[in-house]
């Protein structure tokens, strides 16, 4: 048996944040998707469902479930697009960027949790590391 490489060593850390991540979202019933969703329909203000499928690389379909189901929840409004009136754009409500505030403020804590075993300067080797191989 051989040892894992690298890649795979960088790809079970990343797999054990995710699913720390999913278990605090789920506190607040919220799925990943969604999550990353409102997010973006928040830093966007107000994108068209094909420029969140693009950024989310997922379908448009999917996105549209995606959208629904915050919109069901009173987290996301779905509105005229002011530059084209036969498109629309998602919005979110106050409801969605407060509950982006505290989901985000969770997912920090539980990520610090989570690198809370490393030195702070194995801490910054990492980051640094990781900041160069995201813009690579």
């Amino acid at each position: 048996m051989h040892p894992e490489s690298t890649g795979d060593l960088l790809m079970a850390a990343a797999r054990a944040l995710r699913r720390r991540h999913s278990a605090v979202l789920a506190g607040w019933d919220v799925t990943p998707a969604q999550g990353r969703a409102l997010k973006l329909v928040v830093a966007l203000d107000g994108p068209r469902n094909s420029v969140l499928a693009e950024r989310l690389r997922i379908a448009p379909r999917s996105a549209t479930e995606v959208v629904d189901a915050l919109a069901s929840r009173g987290l996301v409004e779905r509105r005229p697009d002011p530059s084209d009136r036969r498109a629309t754009t998602v919005v979110a409500t106050d409801a969605g960027r407060e509950l982006l505030t505290v989901v985000e403020r969770a997912r920090r804590w539980e990520s610090e949790r989570f690198l809370a075993g490393l030195t702070a300067d194995d801490r910054r080797e990492l980051h640094r590391i990781l900041g160069a191989l995201a813009d690579g």
